[in-house]
């Protein structure tokens, strides 16, 4: 497959959307962090801690997606500088690289959605406790 400078060009978009939506996950989780923090310094239950750990778990896996997005827009300017160099070959590799970056960033973006969702059932899961228990 022959591409040109235009191709990796068209990364730059999807890949900046993917680092700010990345980044707004961040600032969301970063805000319920502090919530969550404040309430087990009020009253530390289970339900509280294991949020928390929900929480460090997710910001670790939102600090890696947002470096791989990094990763991937880097190498995706150097693939651009590449072909000005006329290095097809290198420059083919390097935007190879960048889409696997990509890849990586979206693979990890689901496993935080996916804990993101463990952490809802744990809410949901005290409401279903509490109604049986007051019927």
């Amino acid at each position: 497959m022959n591409i040109d400078i235009t191709t990796p060009a068209l990364l730059f978009p999807a890949i900046t959307l993917l680092m700010l939506a990345h980044t707004n996950r961040f600032l969301a989780l970063a805000n319920l962090v502090r919530q969550f923090r404040a309430l087990y310094d009020e009253k530390p239950d289970d339900r509280v801690f294991k949020q928390i750990e929900n929480f460090q778990k997710r910001l670790n896996i939102l600090k890696y997606t947002q470096f791989v997005s990094v990763l991937s827009f880097l190498f995706c300017v150097i693939c651009m500088f590449i072909f000005f160099l006329n290095k097809m070959l290198l420059a083919d590799i390097t935007f190879a690289i960048s889409l696997l970056l990509m890849m990586a960033s979206l693979i990890l973006s689901l496993w935080e959605i996916y804990l993101s969702v463990d952490a809802l059932k744990v809410e949901l899961g005290d409401i279903d406790r509490e109604r049986k228990l007051s019927k």
